[in-house]
Formats: C-alpha cells, structure tokens, sequence
C-alpha cells in the first residue's frame, strides 16, 4: 500500500467489510508512537453535521431581515 501525496491511503475492501466500515463511516487513528491504528470514531461525543454546520454558519450574516422578508425573498 501506498500514501498519495494527498495522505490517503486505500483500505482494502476484505478488511473494510470484516470491520465493518461502510462509506461515510468515521473514524479516527490512533497512534501510540510505533504503530497507528485506524478506530471508528466515538459519535457520542461528537456533533452531528447539522450541528456542524449551524456552528460555523452561526454569526456570519451580514444582512439583517425579518423572517417575513426572507420569506418574501425566496417566493419571487
């Protein structure tokens, strides 16, 4: 196996499935100084995307509207 230049590397589909990580699934590595490991992520602790996106999109308006004249806007 090799690294891209991007850093990725492919999981081998045999291993994928016997570990059960299916697309989308995240993970995390872990590394201990010699070796690394590649765990699936701990979603308890972790936001949903919606929540992800709410907080970065949080505070970034610039224009101040009613709901009513957003509702407006997007009849047109």
């Amino acid at each position: 196996m090799r690294i891209t230049s991007k850093g990725q590397v492919t999981i081998p589909q045999d291993i994928r499935e016997r570990a059960g990580l299916l697309p989308h699934t995240e993970v995390e590595f872990v590394y201990d100084g010699r070796t690394v490991q590649i765990v699936r992520a701990d979603r308890s602790k972790k936001m949903s995307r919606g929540a992800r996106l709410v907080e970065h999109m949080r505070g970034r308006g610039t224009i101040k509207l009613t709901t009513d004249q957003i509702m407006a806007m997007t009849r047109r």
